[in-house]
């Protein structure tokens, strides 16, 4: 028996008048995700649990099967541990996004969360800077992909509060970046990096080209190293992680799963789609398990593109769902596949919410007819009604693909 999750990111959304009251998801075509609900179980899971902000890191967490009120310390651990960044005892790991701020008399304003989805080596020569001009023994910057990357600070924590830059996008953040510049050694670091970026070659070409520069840093999702037990000693399987995102990579050094790196995968819409559903069926031939995410539904939800987002849910359907089932299909292998979302991400709000999410569950060998329903968000909330069968500690639905209570 084979076991899949394959997650598009963000895919849930709101009604939208431009479809006439249907959702992104609702309107898009996913004839492969639609038969596979139709034929399987459909419910609703909660991936993120009260208390906890409605991030990928806590989602995803979850649908690895990873309690976060357990196992949740912050976002850049994980993507820490996806880099192969071990922390000592006395070290904290922020997450630090390369971003475009609009700085006007006594306002700070969030333009842009990615730097224009800045490419990685235009990102990893400004880290390069960075590291060369600001590092010291507190503080050390570890280049990532794209806008993604990570700061290690040896110390107590600074006490204050930090928040996900791609929540305020294109709003007042004065507040937040003040928070910064009232504590003793981190307002000189944002400050330095700010005159290092603002001159740097690479920005000055950014904008002779019309492109959002890199103009600062924003420090957030900070926290330790967490200390979970991997899938493989849990359940006793063998499996893969497959995504271009350090947090979910992290998951997957965390779970014990081998992480691929496919080549072209960039966390977007032109991400490298047949060399992801080529890794997993391959992975498959040996192994028990594969977690398979993609994260162009959410990058499009973050630019409240409708038409970037249908794309990517279709692309998602017809170049991850069809080809990886259907080979299975075709090699006669029997398998499990959970279809979900991590979260929402409205296009109306450009930011995650943490309404549960519609979930499919789909087994080869069952003959008996299924939801009969088609893979969108309306038709899940009907069919739970109906049912009530949703799954409120989301992070048991691993226990329910697996077949292990």
């Amino acid at each position: 028996m084979k076991y899949l999750i394959l997650v598009g990111d963000g895919m849930g959304d709101y009604p939208i008048s431009e479809l006439d009251g249907k959702t992104v998801l609702e309107a898009a075509r996913t004839p492969a995700m639609d038969e596979l609900c139709r034929k399987g179980e459909f419910f609703l899971t909660n991936t993120v649990p009260e208390g906890f902000p409605p991030g990928s890191d806590v989602a995803n967490m979850t649908l690895m099967g990873y309690d976060p009120a357990r196992f949740y310390t912050g976002r850049a651990p994980l993507e820490a541990a996806s880099m192969g960044i071990k922390l000592a005892e006395d070290e904290i790991v922020f997450r630090c996004n390369l971003v475009t701020l609009d700085l006007v008399n006594d306002q700070v304003t969030m333009r842009d969360f990615s730097a224009g989805h800045i490419s990685n080596e235009e990102a990893r020569e400004l880290i390069a800077s960075l590291e060369a001009v600001c590092s010291g023994d507190r503080f050390h910057f570890k280049p990532g992909i794209s806008y993604r990357h990570l700061l290690v600070f040896k110390g107590k924590h600074p006490g204050f509060i930090t928040v996900p830059p791609h929540d305020y996008i294109e709003k007042d953040v004065t507040e937040y970046w003040q928070r910064y510049l009232d504590s003793p050694g981190w307002s000189e670091l944002v400050t330095r990096c700010g005159d290092i970026l603002k001159n740097h070659p690479v920005n000055l070409e950014r904008i002779k080209q019309g492109k959002n520069p890199a103009t600062h840093i924003w420090l957030w999702g900070e926290g330790k190293m967490i200390d979970a037990p991997p899938l493989t000693e849990r359940f006793c399987i063998s499996g893969s992680m497959i995504s271009a995102v350090d947090l979910l990579k992290g998951l997957g050094v965390i779970g014990d799963l081998d992480v691929i790196n496919v080549p072209g995968a960039t966390g977007y819409i032109d991400t490298n789609y047949e060399g992801k559903a080529e890794a997993a069926t391959q992975s498959l031939k040996e192994q028990d398990f594969v977690f398979v995410h993609l994260e162009a539904p959410d990058e499009a939800g973050h630019q409240g593109s409708l038409s970037a987002k249908i794309q990517a849910i279709e692309d998602f359907d017809a170049r991850i769902v069809s080809p990886i089932t259907n080979e299975l299909r075709s090699r006669k292998e029997d398998f499990r596949v959970i279809v979900t979302m991590d979260h929402f991400t409205p296009l109306s709000l450009r930011t995650h919410v943490s309404d549960p999410v519609p979930t499919l569950l789909y087994d080869s060998r069952e003959k008996e007819a299924g939801s009969g329903k088609t893979f969108c968000e309306k038709n899940c909330l009907a069919h739970d009604a109906e049912k009530n069968n949703s799954i409120n500690d989301g992070y048991t639905l691993i226990n329910k693909l697996l077949e292990q209570n």
